[in-house]
């Protein structure tokens, strides 16, 4: 299985997912080094959340102090620090986090990457290096580059999938040695909805028994308890798609079989990330918890499969 976070042979379902501490998060996403865990997630500079058992978890602080100089090319109006939807990935010794620079509602907007070689503060090689440009978007686009995950096909090929909204979400090669935008790499539509407006965004994929499953979060974030947020996913044999439903429908035609759309405390769950280890699986996202006006949370809990290889919780 993916053990490109870090998990090792960890059984995530011996775990008791009731967690606390520091739980507000938007767009998380999870990795683990040694015996301590880690969040990353939407917030200023790029936020930070450990925990030394997956379920305790406390504020650690943010990757950048401010906003890259280089984005504010890309997002001149771009006023505040939020960096948003990091996805973290640790390849050949090395931690990629691509994010995103954007502002509300529109789709100018760009994606860059940083790197480390450790988690741990306390480490001496502990350094963020900030890798600059991946790809932009601006308003003569018809997609948004935002919401960016790495994937790594099983001929070992890194590819970046990303987008929100417009056109829904897109797919690109990556050079395996920058690993940024491969020279004259094709921009690839994988999923969308056939609505206006187009309200798909935050893909995740992941492989497993010889599908690439990707994840979608569907309708509406950011909303408090009137949030719409709602988890699918469709599956290939290929990364580059068709992905299908369960019922055979196309991701490119409003496909996705419905995995979370939350309940009357947990609202609007979306932004999904999935990780192996050990034979098991877990969700791991955010949703807006009704009994604390609406707040965004981390949200963990087991992932499983059904006979015919399709996910549920």
């Amino acid at each position: 299985m993916n053990n490109s976070r870090g998990f090792g042979s960890i059984n995530f379902n011996e775990i008791k997912w009731d967690l606390k501490g520091d739980l507000w998060a938007h767009d998380p996403v999870m990795a683990k080094e040694g015996d301590r865990w880690y969040v990353f997630h939407t917030g200023e500079g790029i936020q930070i959340k450990t925990s030394e058992d997956g379920v305790n978890w406390k504020q650690q602080g943010p990757i950048f102090s401010t906003l890259p100089e280089w984005s504010k090319h890309y997002v001149p109006e771009k006023e505040e620090e939020s960096i948003w939807a990091p996805d973290i990935y640790l390849h050949n010794g090395t931690y990629y986090i691509y994010y995103s620079v954007s502002t509300f509602g529109k789709n100018t907007s760009v994606i860059g990457l940083v790197t480390n070689t450790t988690l741990d503060p306390e480490n001496p090689e502990y350094e963020w290096q900030d890798r600059g440009y991946v790809i932009h978007s601006t308003e003569s686009d018809d997609y948004n580059a935002i919401d960016a995950n790495l994937i790594f096909d099983q001929e070992g090929q890194p590819w970046l999938n990303f987008g929100s909204f417009w056109s829904g979400i897109k797919l690109f090669k990556l050079d395996p040695v920058t690993m940024k935008r491969a020279e004259d790499a094709e921009l690839l539509s994988i999923s969308s909805r056939t609505e206006q407006p187009n309200t798909i965004e935050a893909p995740f994929i992941v492989y497993r028994n010889g599908y690439y499953y990707q994840f979608v979060s569907f309708d509406f974030c950011c909303r408090g308890i009137e949030s719409t947020y709602k988890i699918v996913v469709g599956r290939s044999k290929n990364i580059t798609g068709p992905y299908t439903d369960k019922n055979g429908l196309s991701m490119m035609e409003g496909g996705g079989t419905l995995i979370d759309a939350g309940d009357e405390r947990w609202i609007g769950p979306g932004h999904c990330a999935v990780y192996f280890s050990d034979n098991s699986s877990i969700l791991v996202n955010h949703a807006y918890d009704a009994l604390k006006k609406g707040k965004p949370t981390l949200r963990i809990k087991p992932l499983l499969w059904d006979a015919e290889g399709w996910p549920h919780i």
